[in-house]
């Protein structure tokens, strides 16, 4: 059985750490990943003990750059799926921001997000959320 919503973009955040991985959902495994942990990434950063929104940025666009050169930045043509408000209500209000960084640096470096509002695999009808207006 192959899964709507092949590929699913999941974040995690800290206070000190942000990572993003793009998830394929048919064989449970994590297609690429970017992280503040790596050290190439951590040692470009000026964070000190907390990771910021320029952070996510920075790691949505490395993720961007890594889902490139694995040829899957539309999602092998379904583009890659992401619940931006369950996302918030994981990590807190306060990782809004953070989250948002995260979502326009994929888009911004070219690569093909669909925002979902439920995460229900069973169902055809889900519906594509905008973006715009949540800077």
């Amino acid at each position: 059985m192959t899964v709507l919503k092949r590929y699913v973009l999941r974040l995690f955040m800290s206070i000190k750490y942000i990572t993003a991985n793009v998830v394929d959902r048919n064989n449970g495994r994590i297609v690429t990943t970017a992280s503040t942990v790596e050290h190439a990434i951590k040692n470009s950063l000026e964070c000190g003990r907390t990771c910021n929104a320029k952070a996510a940025a920075i790691v949505g666009e490395v993720l961007a750059m890594r889902l490139k050169v694995e040829g899957l930045q539309d999602g092998q043509g379904r583009g890659i799926h992401a619940d931006v408000k369950k996302e918030i209500e994981k990590k807190g209000f306060k990782s809004r921001t953070k989250v948002w960084a995260v979502i326009n640096s994929l888009r911004n470096n070219g690569v093909t997000l669909i925002l979902d509002d439920d995460d229900d695999d069973d169902h055809d009808d889900y519906r594509d959320r905008s973006y715009e207006g949540h800077r």
